[in-house]
């Protein structure tokens, strides 16, 4: 069996291909695969791949299964000790396996890491996606080391210690195959967006661990299919975001953020109107949640069987802060402001 297996899964993806691909099978040397899992591209990505790349090894699906799904559906037919699930628009650096493979080997209560992620466009800086690993607030609302919802810092090395975070970004995750199959995989209904979030809180509760390990470093471009300001990445954001909260809180918290939730999330979408002008994503959240309400009952056994696993409180799973009261009433923007302690331990 392969140590390792890197996977990209490709939509009409050739000109990130033609651009990324030949560094990180230069940087890539080594027990490691490097795989291609094409969600039915309708341009020339698998051509371009036999004809220039005939190393890498593909998959063919016959319909785009979106980001969640696709993957599911590529790791059941790769065998390898570790998974790499790695974006189509990421540019490795030399070495930039070796850490994160020597972390899983060396620390076997890790499941999953992730390197630091900095921009292509402003290589000074880290990367919205994922930057230097990823938290929740109280109320579920995703930030990082070196990005607080919009604001993202320049890398001055202020958090190049490895760290273990509640997530780490669906950009580049670096993944045991018996954790990732253990925990079910991403849930292939959220299609994209928040299921690297809800894979990684079901492996804590799980009484696995995240870590970012930031000795390793990629570049990513970010936006992908769905750039930031497109009214449907608003919509699966919301929509998957209720829904994880739903399968992953604890009971004692679970009424209390969902009743919560119901006014914050009105509130961003009259923001999102009458700050912003933007009456896609005002109807987006107000759509997200309508969907959400109408598939609640899909997921009620899924909470109840991630609920019978829980294995620690629900302190070690989410920053007891929030955010938007951090971010908007008392202006701290940047991650080494908000006051975070590593409620993990």
């Amino acid at each position: 069996m392969t140590k390792t297996a890197i996977v990209i899964l490709n939509w009409n993806g050739q000109p990130m291909l033609e651009r990324f691909l030949p560094k990180l099978i230069s940087y890539s040397s080594g027990d490691a695969e490097v795989w291609v899992a094409d969600n039915a591209s309708t341009d020339s990505s698998m051509s371009y791949l036999r004809e220039h790349h005939p190393e890498v090894r593909t998959l063919q699906f016959d319909r785009n299964w979106g980001f969640a799904e696709g993957y599911n559906r590529a790791l059941r037919e790769i065998e390898a000790e570790y998974y790499v699930l790695l974006n189509s628009d990421v540019e490795v650096t030399p070495h930039w396996l070796d850490p994160l493979v020597s972390f899983l080997d060396k620390h076997g209560e890790v499941a999953a890491c992730q390197p630091k992620l900095l921009s292509v466009a402003d290589r000074g800086a880290f990367e919205y996606a994922g930057a230097a690993g990823g938290f929740l607030d109280r109320y579920g609302y995703p930030f990082c080391r070196g990005r607080i919802f919009g604001v993202v810092e320049r890398d001055t090395g202020q958090y190049d210690s490895p760290c273990e975070v509640l997530w780490a970004t669906g950009a580049c995750l670096v993944i045991r195959s018996s954790d990732f199959h253990g925990c079910g995989g991403f849930d292939g209904r959220f299609f994209a967006h928040s299921e690297e979030i809800d894979l990684c809180w079901r492996l804590r509760i799980m009484g696995r661990s995240v870590w970012c390990v930031p000795e390793s470093k990629v570049y990513h471009v970010g936006g992908g299919t769905l750039p930031k300001g497109n009214p449907m990445k608003t919509y699966l954001n919301f929509r998957n975001n209720l829904t994880m909260l739903y399968k992953n809180l604890p009971e004692d918290e679970l009424r209390h953020v969902m009743r919560a939730r119901r006014w914050l999330d009105v509130l961003a979408a009259f923001q999102a109107l009458l700050l912003h002008g933007n009456w896609g994503d005002f109807r987006a959240i107000f759509r997200a949640r309508r969907s959400f309400k109408e598939w609640l009952p899909q997921f009620e056994a899924d909470r109840q069987r991630i609920q019978s696993l829980r294995k620690q409180g629900e302190a070690d799973a989410r920053s007891p802060l929030a955010l938007l009261w951090q971010y908007y009433v008392r202006r701290r923007k940047r991650f080494s402001q908000i006051g975070i302690r590593n409620y993990f331990n």
